[in-house]
């Protein structure tokens, strides 16, 4: 019994302690609300404003926040560190007053009082974006741009209406100035009509554009193509052939059967292989291209199904250029395949299956009329010895 006592009395005086110990401890806790924000002005920006003020004096403050309900009527809120003086407050779409109301918060979560501002936003910038929506004809489908003057984020919506069928490309950019390319299309007159959605879900009204016709796009055969061998390598070395890169035949992984590629080795090509590495091709007729795509060698001799995809044999980035003499060469751009391998040597099967469909690439714009072409290989994967490829296409406008 007596030891039961003193147990008690034992836990007792630890709750005491704990109790004294959690009191004195609230105590020390700053409950103070910070100081009001002062000097308060807004600049109105295209759908919302930035509200500058002055910081009270405390010295610990933690942020501003500022609270107010948006155009879709949702109560939303902004903050800015207390290493600013300003606070933006974005994703409106009316040009009637709104009210703001502003807080300071110190590091202990108290808050100060209200101070509440009024203002007038300027004109959505969704609305500025649609104003400035163009829309062009372009191999194969069309080209669209806009001016983004907010740099925030867009969602263009496309409607395409061919006869009674109506598809919608929804395109996403936060660039001042984009120009974007819809492709697939038909070559026959169609109907696009836009509209613009922000990233808080305000959407201007879809508003016709135009009519347009995209221009016919082909591929660009190949069967009339030559090789001009003295202003190129020599990609003559055990099974490869510089002319396998247009035979229209793309090496696979799963057989040796189709290998079609041409390799290039220092020993053929007066002991070095010094990038760039130029394969110079007369077309034997004029064209115009937009856009082509190129195929890696794939096949491995590991066998197993081992893809040679990336490996430092292979090409990696090279530059194009088109002329009527083979003697003046326009660039019409420089292009990288990318490498996907991570620190460990692993590449993702994304990055695989862009490598078996071919790497698209497409020029700024459709390119003149030329009758030689020029592809200047700048660099492969590492190998200092071999550079190999299988294929390229061409697509545009077709013996003009």
């Amino acid at each position: 019994m007596i030891m039961k006592t003193q147990i008690k009395k034992i836990i007792f005086s630890i709750f005491l302690v704990t109790l004294t110990f959690s009191c004195s401890k609230n105590e020390d806790v700053d409950s103070t609300p910070p100081g009001i924000l002062s000097n308060i002005s807004v600049v109105p920006t295209n759908g919302g404003g930035i509200i500058s003020y002055s910081l009270p004096s405390d010295n610990d403050i933690s942020y501003v926040r500022a609270e107010y309900t948006n155009s879709q009527g949702e109560e939303v809120f902004r903050v800015s560190s207390r290493y600013n003086t300003s606070v933006e407050i974005n994703g409106l779409n009316q040009t009637t007053p709104i009210k703001v109301r502003l807080y300071v918060v110190d590091e202990n979560e108290n808050i100060s009082d209200e101070v509440e501002v009024e203002f007038t936003p300027l004109e959505s910038f969704i609305y500025l974006v649609q104003q400035s929506i163009e829309i062009s004809p372009d191999l194969g489908g069309v080209k669209i741009t806009w001016e983004n003057i907010a740099t925030k984020t867009v969602f263009v919506y496309v409607h395409i209406l061919n006869g009674t069928d109506e598809t919608i490309r929804i395109l996403s950019s936060d660039n001042a100035e984009e120009s974007l390319f819809i492709r697939g299309l038909d070559a026959v007159e169609m109907t696009f009509s836009t509209k613009v959605e922000d990233f808080d879900g305000n959407i201007t009204d879809l508003q016709v554009v135009g009519n347009y016709t995209p221009l016919f796009e082909e591929k660009i055969e190949k069967n009339t193509w030559t090789l001009i061998a003295s202003q190129s390598i020599n990609g003559n070395a055990y099974e490869g052939r510089t002319v396998n890169f247009w035979d229209d035949i793309v090496d696979t992984v799963e057989t040796d059967s189709d290998n079609s590629y041409f390799i290039a080795t220092r020993e053929n090509n007066g002991g070095s292989l010094n990038f760039p590495l130029d394969i110079v091709i007369d077309l034997n007729k004029n064209v115009k291209i937009k856009r082509f795509k190129l195929w890696q060698r794939a096949y491995w001799y590991q066998g197993g199904g081992v893809t040679y995809h990336y490996q430092e044999e292979n090409l990696k980035s090279f530059n194009l250029y088109a002329s009527n003499d083979a003697q003046s060469w326009d660039l019409l751009g420089e292009f990288d395949i990318g490498d996907p391998r991570d620190s460990a040597g692993n590449i993702p099967a994304s990055a695989f299956q862009e490598a078996i469909d071919g790497h698209d690439f497409t020029l700024e714009n459709t390119s003149e009329q030329f009758r030689y072409l020029k592809i200047s290989i700048t660099s492969n994967y590492g190998s200092t010895i071999i550079t190999v490829g299988s294929e390229i296409t061409l697509y545009g406008l077709d013996n003009l």
